[in-house]
């Protein structure tokens, strides 16, 4: 999933918790509760990030889970109208989630994990259809590793030798 990491602060960052979890282990004296949040951070303009943090209370776990996001910062090729470049398939675990580029006006089409992800992204025109397992973290993780593995024309010429107007016909 590796593309380019980002440093988080030369962006105004915004942030959106997709899921909040109550996770319990059971030790000798009983179970301890604690709480998972899902973050999800982007700039709108071609840069996100996902992480989870884990704490006693809710708002300690938000921000854990908001520096885990800012450390995991790549960043996402967009098109002149604010779509992806290309379809693809982002797999993750048994999640796969559907990225079908849109044109200019048909808006964010998309389920309550991905939107989070490509909403903060800053793409505004895209199609996706979550496929397999519907777990968040999967279905986060599975797009943004979709949105990392896609390649503009250019970066597609580059590596093929040829120029742009080849490729694209």
């Amino acid at each position: 999933m590796k593309r380019t990491i980002i440093d988080p602060s030369q962006f105004e960052l915004n942030d959106r918790v997709v899921a909040i979890k109550r996770v319990s282990k059971t030790v000798k004296g009983g179970r301890t509760m604690r709480f998972s949040a899902l973050v999800v951070v982007g700039d709108g303009n071609g840069h996100v990030g996902a992480g989870l943090g884990k704490a006693g209370e809710v708002p300690e776990a938000i921000r854990k889970g908001k520096e885990a996001a800012m450390k995991n910062l790549v960043e996402i090729p967009v098109d002149e109208n604010k779509s992806i470049p290309h379809d693809f398939l982002g797999k993750y675990g048994s999640a796969t989630v559907l990225l079908k580029r849109a044109p200019e006006g048909t808006g964010i089409i998309a389920g309550g994990p991905a939107r989070a992800v490509v909403e903060l992204a800053g793409i505004k025109n895209i199609r996706t259809k979550s496929l397999g397992s519907n777990n968040k973290t999967n279905v986060v993780l599975a797009t943004l590793k979709g949105l990392c593995q896609m390649k503009t024309p250019d970066e597609v010429a580059r590596l093929r030798g040829k120029s742009v107007e080849e490729i694209l016909g």
